[in-house]
């Protein structure tokens, strides 16, 4: 039997603005195991950080309204809990480490006051107690400890990722929510805070979602695969379903945007198109105006997922039933 801590169920999340309702994510489905490794895949404006953001009690309201659904965590619904409880739960035993440091550090406070606050706030620690700790924190993000006073702005954007990581950390939370937390850093950094944010997550058992556009990352760090089109979760598995047998025309066409370095004369095939208006998405799949598979039945009907052995796919080449949108 499965050791699930966070599962979400038919999430369904919207933004009112000024010129409609966006759609933001359509019912989205998943679960994920204690210590391991969940990566949210999709381009920008797949709903991957609004997912996240539903998780941690964040969406901003208004515009955001989180229609219908269930975020169940360690046997609680996140989405009735008030406020008082959420802080509680909130950067305690649910951190998130967010893509641009530089935004999610405060310039004007130490990098080592940033860390303690939440140890004095959520582990009822002293200030002395707290300091100690947020050094040691740093220690192990492999910053020295003696740099507790130093300010974000002295420490390059590959040490402020560290920080950040050391920040969520801190109350050795059972789920971190990384939301790309490498697209700022070039190649060898970024490999070398994977490797870091890998080894920590080991040594504090600690359960991850890893929200990446970058397939490369997601084969680094992950047990498990969600890719995100449109809102909805299009295919769902096992890494070795997903990198081995991937079935969606839409993974499909992700891995054929990766070179191929073995290959001299290889050649990337990019995705036809662009991903639809959330404020006006297509009737039936939403993503038949860019599948060179696309049938009749695509245009006018959302597919039913189908499942295999826990690789779920959402697509009408696969059966699963119709359900008209």
């Amino acid at each position: 039997m499965k050791d699930t801590l966070l599962e979400i169920k038919d999430l369904n999340v919207i933004y009112k603005t000024y010129e409609g309702t966006v759609a933001a994510v359509n019912g989205v489905d998943f679960a994920l195991d204690r210590g391991k490794t969940l990566g949210l895949v999709g381009e920008s404006g797949a709903g991957k950080t609004t997912t996240a953001l539903s998780i941690m009690g964040l969406v901003p309201s208004p515009p955001g309204i989180i229609q219908r659904g269930r975020v169940t965590f360690a046997g609680q619904d996140l989405l009735t809990l008030p406020e008082k409880d959420m802080k509680k739960i909130r950067g305690n035993r649910i951190s998130m480490i967010f893509q641009d440091p530089m935004t999610s550090l405060n310039p004007v406070l130490s990098v080592g006051l940033q860390i303690s606050e939440a140890l004095v706030a959520h582990q009822n620690l002293s200030e002395a107690e707290a300091e100690r700790k947020a050094a040691e924190m740093l220690e192990k993000v492999q910053i020295p400890g003696a740099r507790y006073r130093e300010y974000p702005h002295e420490f390059s954007g590959g040490m402020r990722q560290r920080v950040v990581i050391a920040m969520a950390l801190a109350c050795n939370p059972r789920l971190i929510i990384a939301d790309e937390p490498t697209t700022a850093l070039d190649v060898t950094i970024q490999a070398q805070v994977l490797e870091l944010m890998r080894s920590l997550k080991e040594e504090f058992a600690t359960a991850m979602i890893m929200i990446t556009h970058d397939l490369g990352v997601v084969g680094e760090v992950c047990d498990d695969v969600a890719v995100m089109y449109a809102g909805r979760i299009v295919e769902m598995g096992s890494l070795d379903q997903i990198f081995g047998n991937a079935m969606h025309p839409y993974t499909l066409g992700l891995f054929r945007c990766i070179p191929d370095i073995e290959e001299e004369s290889s050649t990337i095939h990019p995705i036809e198109g662009l991903m639809p208006e959330p404020l006006d998405l297509p009737k039936g799949c939403p993503f038949h105006p860019r599948c060179p598979q696309c049938m009749e039945v695509c245009r006018q009907v959302v597919p039913e997922a189908c499942e295999d052995n826990g690789h779920r796919v959402l697509c009408h080449l696969f059966g699963g039933g119709e359900r008209r949108a």
